[in-house]
Order: structure tokens, then sequence, then C-alpha cells
């Protein structure tokens, strides 16, 4: 490189500073004009001393000016990607304004090189070792991922199936039908396909690993990443590690007899897992429906609002692609399993999850397949202990007790000395402690209250802590199940993973409904009745949910046209349904019903208003006299029982049963004191009253709870009208005062109620509901639809500014037919959400005469599927704005073209579509 020193020209000027070191300033005379661009390099000026602070040398190129040209070529590059980078964060904004399509794809091509540059290393590498794996081994290997692999490719089977097109691994018509079995069967469908792939030759299958890794390339999701780390980190060595992982540890030969003894006594306690998929007829595992298990980072939580709404608005933030594409998915098997990178793996674990979700049931999983040899093989012990059984410990005459002790308690067979043994080998143990939130002391680590030794006697909740802070059976693993609102009572900082239980996938609860009714045909026609239904189909990602669903529905379905009556369509119904048929199966108890009915509500609402959820026979069983009741069959209908040799403990089903007959207590028993209640629920903030408050509004109106009455005789009328006229006040308050939490609040409730003149008269005359800059989840937008149409119309549903998924849309479509304006601008639409909107301009008996759309990300497909609903002889629309919408100026010519033929045929329409438009 040559250039022009300019530096023999400059003035130098050297001092040394008070410091000692030297400093030197320098003139530089610049003698060319297009020397802004010049570039450091040494000049013949003596360099500075070692101490001095600062040397700089100065270099403008020659008289060619080729380096010139380089610079400024440069920078444009470097301009240009800023500017595309910041259109496309622009774009990825809910309120981005989408001038054109060729705008968006130019963004997409940039974020696509940028991605291809991030993982290299890692893609390069599996590339290369997934070919070193004979056709054995890579089959072995892609059967032991082929549930993570379906549930990778699901994620975005569009994309893989066209590069397993491309790679000519699939025709174009068997891309076709796999879509299509994709949609209809879901991961099932995607595991099949991967099974018939293992079946083609090697370089088949090599293919579709390579097609995965490019996926990763372009979708990197954390599954998909621990996938290609384990076979890369683990090279051709990765099928030892793999097969040693379900292997059992050595066990000495003189307690070889007890390892064998534990796990088939294990296997035996758990053979049956209590799928509640028959009316709590025990299932075997094979009917186990895998639950959807995220790992979440380990941080303490405080619930603010109801434990069920705040994980359905997780499901609703899951159905977004970007959201699943952060979310690692955790298979029950994996909960302890190194993650790649990872010198250890995990020891302490925790487990949240709401009531009914199935944490109790993956705890069963785990222990049944530890004791079948199938899973957790590094483990030669597993305890299992529940802390609602060790509530009962302080009450006994051993308040204290050592580890050892404690294991002797509840595993008879390991009363033997040969346990001291098995506990210094801590490593190969794993001790289980289900349900924390119903644990009644409060966990302490402070260190002064640990202790170290299995033999010393302590408070049991000492041990509990100590073994989470390691000080006690250093090196053991400890799994921990709680509910959420008893998170606060952990150290999460002492957690290695934190995972949350989110229960049923929609692919799942299609599966749950199967294995529920012997007939699939039955099952899925049951479950195709739910999905309609918003408020039921949400509630479905619970297990428990669902089973209360199918067993209501399977017997309304199962009751002849004429005897049935209509279907449930809101939660109260489902719940009062269940009431009713237990009533009518158990007539021969009649007598007792009532009584027995109001000591159990009051029982539950005082569990719900304490936070308690285990009754003991001895404690609240009999102060609300139910202990005398115990052997009822019909009582049985509600509560699980559990006994030690000493003890018995009572849970109902799922806690929205004990919430539901919580509600009933008021109206069921005349003495209750509904003035002290309603004043209660006025002041009670923190959410747990909202389920039971709901169950009220809708008792208040249910038709079949009148049908009760034939069987438990009359109830007290002036309850019923305390509470119904609570509710129109607390209705009117909320929708007239535009305060819009509590609206959507309400609207629950009225939702329950399915009463039109309440639901009108609480909206007022003025017909308006405003819910613009909210969050609302697909069952929050089922209630709205079902409230406004319920209310018959309304003059203006302003959601402009709320984020709505298409299932969003697609669930509040009833309810835009009832409007005459509908406002949805900045809602972060796709054309995916116009085929609901295009229903609704076409619907008959449709009022909506103004829809505003603009600035969405309708494009010009969205576009076309408007123009089909306008073209229908039942559109009254008047007035569409669709700016700023990233549609072509080819289609707004068409818009326009539609626009005049209407006009022409006598329709006054107009559509906006111009950004300069006036309107």
């Amino acid at each position: 490189m040559s250039g022009v020193d300019v530096t023999s020209a400059s003035t130098i000027t050297v001092q040394r500073d008070d410091e000692g070191l030297l400093r030197v300033s320098s003139v530089i005379p610049i003698k060319w004009e297009f020397n802004v661009f010049s570039c450091l390099m040494r000049s013949n000026t003596t360099k500075p001393a070692y101490q001095s602070k600062v040397g700089v040398y100065v270099f403008s190129p020659g008289i060619s000016g080729w380096s010139l040209v380089f610079w400024l070529s440069l920078a444009f590059y470097v301009a240009v990607t800023i500017v595309l980078i910041l259109k496309w964060r622009k774009m990825k904004d809910k309120n981005a304004r989408y001038k054109t399509k060729v705008n968006f794809f130019h963004v997409w091509n940039l974020l696509k090189e940028t991605e291809m540059t991030q993982h290299p290393g890692l893609t390069l590498k599996f590339s290369k070792v997934i070919k070193e794996f004979t056709s054995e081994d890579l089959t072995k290997i892609t059967e032991h991922y082929k549930p993570q692999l379906a549930y990778v490719m699901n994620l975005d089977i569009s994309s893989i199936l066209q590069s397993l097109v491309t790679k000519q691994i699939l025709t174009n018509e068997e891309a076709q039908r796999l879509k299509a079995k994709e949609e209809f069967e879901r991961a099932t469908g995607v595991e099949s396909f991967i099974s018939d792939v293992m079946k083609k030759n090697r370089a088949v299958l090599v293919g579709l690993w390579e097609v995965l890794a490019e996926e990763f390339v372009r979708f990197p999701s954390p599954n998909l990443r621990r996938i290609l780390e384990e076979v890369t980190n683990g090279g051709p060595d990765f099928l030892k590690e793999m097969q040693a992982s379900v292997q059992s540890p050595s066990v000495g030969p003189h307690i070889k007899d007890l390892h064998e003894m534990h796990r088939a006594i294990v296997c035996e306690s758990t053979i049956a897992l209590k799928d509640h998929a028959s009316s709590a007829v025990p299932h075997s595992t094979t009917g186990y429906t895998e639950l959807m298990v995220i790992k979440q980072n380990t941080r303490t939580l405080k619930e603010t609002e109801h434990e069920l709404v705040k994980t359905g608005r997780t499901h609703e933030e899951l159905k977004n692609k970007e959201t699943k594409k952060k979310c690692e998915r955790i298979w029950t098997e994996q909960i302890f399993k190194r993650s790649p990178g990872s010198e250890t793996s995990p020891h302490i674990v925790l487990v949240s999850g709401v009531a009914g979700i199935g944490k109790t049931t993956m705890i069963q999983k785990v222990m049944f397949d530890w004791g079948g040899g199938t899973q957790y093989q590094r483990f030669a012990f597993v305890f299992l202990f529940k802390f609602r059984e060790l509530n009962l410990l302080d009450n006994e005459t051993e308040p204290r007790m050592s580890l050892t002790r404690l294991i002797e308690r509840h595993y008879k067979h390991l009363s033997d000395s040969r346990l001291t043994e098995i506990l210094q080998k801590p490593e190969s143990l794993l001790l289980i402690f289900d349900g924390l939130d119903e644990y009644k002391h409060k966990l302490n680590f402070t260190d002064s209250q640990l202790c170290s030794n299995p033999d010393v006697e302590v408070p049991v909740h000492i041990l509990v802590t100590s073994l989470v802070s390691r000080t006690l059976l250093k090196g053991c693993s400890v799994l921990i199940t709680s509910r959420p609102t008893a998170l606060e009572a952990m150290d999460m900082e002492r957690v290695d993973q934190f995972v949350e239980i989110l229960g049923f996938l929609p692919e799942q609860r299609l599966t749950y409904f199967k294995k529920f009714f012997s007939d699939t045909a039955f099952g899925i026609k049951a479950f195709q009745y739910v999905e309609e239904i918003g408020i039921l189909y949400s509630m479905c990602f619970s297990p428990s949910y669902c089973w209360m669903i199918c067993s209501v529905l399977k017997s309304h379905f199962m009751t002849s046209k004429k005897g049935r009556g209509a279907a449930p369509r809101t939660v109260t119904e489902i719940f009062m349904m269940f009431l009713h048929n237990i009533l009518t199966n158990y007539r021969q108890e009649a007598k007792y019903q009532r009584e027995i009915l109001v000591r159990l509500g009051k029982m539950a609402y005082n569990g719900v208003d304490k936070n308690i959820f285990v009754f003991y026979n001895n404690f609240e069983m009999s102060t609300f006299g139910l202990q005398t009741v115990v052997s009822s069959s019909f009582l049985y209908r509600f509560l699980d029982s559990q006994s030690t040799p000493d003890h018995s403990m009572y849970t109902f089903y799922q806690v929205t049963l004990q919430e539901f007959m919580a509600a009933c207590s008021f109206y069921f028993d005349p003495s209750g004191d509904v003035e002290e209640l309603l004043k209660y629920l006025n002041l009670c903030e923190d959410g747990r009253f909202e389920i039971v408050t709901r169950f009220l509004a809708g008792l208040a109106w249910c038709p079949v709870f009148k049908a009760l009455e034939g069987i438990l005789g009359e109830f007290e009328g002036k309850t019923t009208q305390r509470i119904q006229e609570w509710v129109r006040q607390k209705a009117k308050q909320a929708l007239q005062w535009e305060d819009q939490s509590e609206t959507l609040r309400v609207c629950h409730w009225l939702c329950e109620t399915q009463n039109k003149e309440l639901i009108r008269d609480a909206i007022g005359e003025d017909l308006k509901m405003n819910f613009s800059s909210m969050t609302l989840s697909s069952v929050d937008c089922a209630v709205l639809a079902s409230v406004i149409s319920c209310c018959g119309e309304l003059k203006e549903l302003n959601l402009s500014e709320t984020p709505l998924t298409p299932e969003c849309i697609r669930r509040l479509a009833p309810g835009f037919s009832c409007c005459y304006v509908v406002r949805l601008y900045s809602c972060g639409l796709t054309s995916v959400c116009c085929s609901a909107l295009s229903s609704v301009l076409s619907s008959p008996n449709s009022r909506l005469t103004v829809l505003y759309l603009n600035n969405n990300n309708l494009g010009d497909s969205g576009a076309r599927q408007l123009r089909e609903g306008l073209r229908s002889d039942n559109c009254k629309v008047e007035t569409l704005v669709l700016e700023y919408n990233g549609i072509s100026e080819s289609e707004k010519r068409n818009l326009r073209l539609l626009q005049e033929e209407l006009r022409g045929s006598g329709r006054q329409l107009t559509i906006y579509t111009c950004e300069d438009q006036q309107w």
C-alpha cells in the first residue's frame, strides 16, 4: 500500500507532565481535500516513548484514489445495512406501517442471511458427525429423538416439507399428503412420517437430519439446538452415552436384593395411573398423555391473578410462533438430563403447575418408568414423599425425625441396617417431594437451621431445606412439585432447573378425548363440539378439566334427545350438570344429600378463603361434620381420599370443583350470610375468589339449577335475588365507568349468566364497549363475543392497538356481526385473520357498517379475501378503512374497481386504501 507521508511537514511538541509521562502533540497540515478518509499507518516520525499515552500515525491515500473508492463503498454498505435492519425492526413492531410487500421481502432476505451466519460452527460440525454413523446407529438415534423431532418439525412444517421436496426426499404429492395428515393428526402424523423415513435407506435418513440442521439456521429453537448439540458433542461415542443413560448403576451384591425389592414395590404401587379418564377408574400408563412442560428461568414469582387465568394466557402466548421459538419444551425423561455444555446434571429441580394440571400424575409416571427400568436408571433408589402426609408428623409423638427414620416409615422394607450404606452413595439417590403448596410449614433456608447428618433428628421441614441446600446427602437429586401460589416459599437460587407444566396443547387435548371415549369417532365429535365453544375449549389445557368436560358430555350425548335438553355452553353449566348427574345416580341417599352438600360447601368455602386444599379426617372433616358420613359413596363422588395407617386425607377431585361447591353452599343453605360474603368479595383483590364469583353469577341465572329443586327441595329465593342485584350493580359500574380491566372481569361473570336482559341493561343505552390497548386472550375474546351476541347489538366495539391473533379474530367473529362499528386499528392482523372477517362481512345477520382495519399487515392476500366478503349480497358495510396494510397498487386498483361496481348497483361503499386519502 502506497501513501503520502504528511507527518514530515508536521510540527511536533514534546512535554513531560507532573507524572513524568511524555505528552506529544502534533499539527499535521492536510494537503488534499479528499483526505477525509485517511487511515492509520506508521510514519517516519520517531515512535513515542513507552510511557506515552497516545501515538497517532496518519496515512492518506495516493493520487490513484483506489482506497478512497474502497472506503466510500464500505461506508455505503454499512449505511444500507443499518437502514435495512432499522426497517426490519420497525416492521416487527405491531404498529408498523407496511407500505409495500417488496420492502418486507428485502428485509426477510437480510434476516435469513444474518441467521445463516449465527450458527455456522454447530451446523457444519453436525453435518459432518451425522454422516459418520452407520445406518443402524442412525436409526437408533432417530428413534430416541422421535417425539422431540416431531415437535420441532411441527413448529414450521411447511418450510421443512419444502426443503424435503428440494432434496428429493419427498415428492410434491407426498409432501401435500403429509401436510394434510399433520393438520389432522399433528405430532402423531409427523412421528408416523419419521418412522417411514427410518425404514428407507441411510442416505434418505441423513437427508432428513441435514434438513433439520438447515431448519435450525432459519428457525433456531432451543429444542432443536439441544438435539444437534448432544449428537455433535457426543460424536461417534454418542450412542454409547445414550445407552449408558438407561442402564442401572452398579450396586453391591449384598444390597442388590434390596434394590430389586424396592424397584418391584415402586412399580407395583404406580402400575395404575389415576388418570380420572373414566370416573377415577385406574388406567395403565399406556393411557398417559404427555404434558406440555417448558423450561423457565429460576426466579421468585408472586401471583397476583388466579392461576388458571394466568396459565390460560400463557397458552395463548404459545400460539405465537416467535414465542414457541424461544421456549424450550422438556419431556418427562429429560428433567434430570445434563444440558449440552454443562459439566453436571441438574440436582435440584422444581416443577410448577396449577392445580389439576398433572403434577402428581407426572410424578407417578416418573416412579413407574423408574420401576419398570425404562427411564431414570442412573438412580439406584427413588423415594417419594407427599407434603400432605408430612403435615401429620408434627401432630404425632415424633415431631422431630431423622431422614433415615423418615425413609423407614414410608418404606417398611428398607428398615434394614443396609439403608445406611445406601445413603452413603447420595449421587445414586432421587428424593421426590410432591405438593409444596399443601405444606403447612414455611421453608427456612437459614444456614443455622440446616443439618448434615441423615441420622440426626430435626423438624421435618429442616430435612427438606437441608436436602435442597445440599448440606444433607450432598450429591443426591431432589424433585419438588408445587402450585405457583407457593413458589415464594422456595429459595430459587438453590434450584438448578425450574420447569412449568402447562398441560395439554391442542393436539394433546384431542388425544385425551379419543382415549376417554372408547369410540374414537365419538371422542372426535365431542372434541369438535367443545372446540367451537371457546370458553370450554380454553379450559381443556388442564387434564382435570378435560376429565370433567368429557364426563359431562358422555352422559349428555348418551341420553336420548328427548330427555337430555340443551348441551352445556358455560363452565357453570358443565359443573351443574356434573352435580345433577351425581344426585340422579345416588337417589338412594337422597334423604341426606342436601345436608351433606351444605357441609361440603362450607368446608370448600373455608378452604378457598384460607388456601386449604387438603382436608384431614381429624381436623376439617370433623369441624364441618363430615367425619360421620365419610363412608357415604355419594360423598366420594366429590372427594378423593388417601390414607396412611394412622390418618385419612381428602381433596376435591379438582380445585375448581371445590370453588364450585363453595359457591353452591350459599344457595343450598338459607342461613348462609350472603351480605357478609358480598362485602368480602368487594374487598378481596388477590384473585382467589375470582372463579367462585363467576360461579355465583352463573348459578343465579342457571336453568339447570332449578332442576335440582326436584331432588334437593326448594331453595331460598332471597339469596338468588340478592346475588342477582349485586351482579347487576357491579356490571353497570364496570361497563359504564369504562374501567377496562374491571369491565373484562365482569364480562366473564355475565357470560356465565347468558342472560340477555341483564347484559343489555349492564351495557347501557350507549351500547359501546372499549378494550383498546389491552391484552386479550382467545378465551377473553370468546367471552366478549358471547356477551355481545347476548346483547343482540352494539353501536361500537373498539379493540384498536390490542394485539389479536387469528384465533382471537375467529372467536370474536360472532360478536362482530352484532356491531355497527368495529375498530381494529393497529392490532397486528395478518392475511390469516381475513377469512373470519370476510365471513362476518357476508353473514346474513350481520349489522356491520363501518370497519377500521388500518395499520395492520393484511397484504394482497387479505385484501382479496375481504373483496369476496364485500361482494356478498348480505354485506352491509359502507366504510372500510385499509390504509397502511402492505397492499400493492394493483390490488388497490381492484378494490377501487369493486367500489365503483357496487356503487353502480346501489350500494353505499367507500374503501380507503391510500395514505393521503381523507375519511
